[in-house]
């Protein structure tokens, strides 16, 4: 199966910048990967789409980070990245990359990271 691996998480002040990263592996040479995403979770709130992006490069974005966050993501690298800017406090949660993609000769399904910590400070 796939294993998704984030990083750049980390503590930064209101206003802020920070760049996460999730690289895709797998044991099998042979795989794919189609939407690529990251999801965040707030303490005591709901899990939530925060951007995806598909393998063409087409993006979408939740209504609350429009304007601040940018996906992108490297095909060569199976990696995706999501640059936050002006984060505020409501950007605190743990962040969770997402994939749809398959093992081949396997189906395709949804794979997840471990999710790294995002804090935002005042």
């Amino acid at each position: 199966q796939l294993q998704l691996v984030e990083s750049g998480g980390g503590l930064v002040q209101a206003g802020g910048s920070l760049r996460l990263s999730c690289a895709a592996s797998a044991s099998s040479s042979i795989f794919s990967i189609s939407v690529m995403g990251w999801y965040r979770q707030a303490p005591g709130k709901q899990r939530e789409l925060v951007a995806t992006i598909t393998s063409g490069g087409r993006t979408n974005y939740a209504d609350s980070v429009k304007g601040r966050f940018t996906i992108s993501r490297d095909n060569n690298q199976n990696t995706v990245y999501l640059q936050m800017n002006s984060l505020n406090l409501e950007d605190t949660a743990v962040y969770y990359c997402n994939t749809e993609g398959r093992v081949l000769p396997g189906p395709t399904r949804t794979y997840w990271g471990q999710g790294t910590q995002v804090t935002v400070s005042s």
